[in-house]
């Protein structure tokens, strides 16, 4: 399974704020953050985190892709 944070690229996007912005509110470290931008797994506090500036639900941010899908879609 694999992790994707397009959905909170787009709200960010959506809400004008940038990403340097959300790292400061949220107090996460800027690696975990490099993290989430190479679509790697964070843990759920950092989600969390996220979720609590953002005033969403982590399932507004994430989303988990099976990787048969991945797979699909990339040779599409």
């Amino acid at each position: 399974m694999k992790v994707s944070y397009k959905k909170l690229w787009v709200m960010l996007a959506e809400r004008e704020m940038s990403k340097v912005e959300l790292r400061k509110l949220a107090g996460i470290a800027p690696a975990t953050f490099t993290k989430l931008r190479k679509n790697q797994e964070v843990a759920l506090s950092i989600l969390m985190k996220i979720a609590d500036v953002l005033d969403c639900d982590a399932g507004d941010i994430v989303s988990f892709i099976r990787e048969s899908d991945a797979d699909e879609n990339a040779s599409q």
